[in-house]
């Protein structure tokens, strides 16, 4: 199992933003000089978090991107599915005379299990170890 790079840069993209002072935009191109991404591919990925309302866009020339909701309230779940999707990670590819599949069933609370621990840490908890971090420098 593997995210794509697109949740990498969007979670790091999330902390970013949290750690900015509230009211406080940032634009596309800072975004990406930071990542060393392509503005154009970042685009992508900022419009996929402004879809999921994690994030809104201000337009104009001193216009950017901020968080929308509190960064409390945003987990890392909630940023991997505006990227990802919310599909399942393992389907059964055989046809099993009984019921269901049972190598799926183990899969299926496994994924469960995983997603409740990413739905249990947020952005904002990643925000205060990395600003404890910068003080203790």
């Amino acid at each position: 199992m593997k995210y794509s790079k697109a949740t990498n840069y969007a979670l790091h993209t999330m902390v970013h933003l949290t750690m900015e002072p509230k009211g406080r935009t940032v634009s596309v191109d800072q975004l990406a000089c930071m990542q060393d991404l392509s503005p154009t591919y970042l685009s992508k990925i900022l419009t996929k978090l402004a879809k999921a309302g994690l994030i809104e866009s201000v337009p104009g020339a001193k216009g950017g991107y901020s968080i929308s909701r509190r960064a409390q309230d945003i987990s890392f779940l909630d940023v991997i599915e505006a990227v990802e999707g919310q599909s399942v990670l393992f389907n059964c590819a055989f046809d099993h005379e009984e019921s269901e599949c049972l190598i799926e069933r183990v899969m299926i609370e496994a994924e469960g299990n995983m997603k409740k621990e990413l739905a249990g840490r947020t952005i904002q908890s990643i925000a205060e170890q990395r600003q404890e971090t910068k003080k203790e420098k």
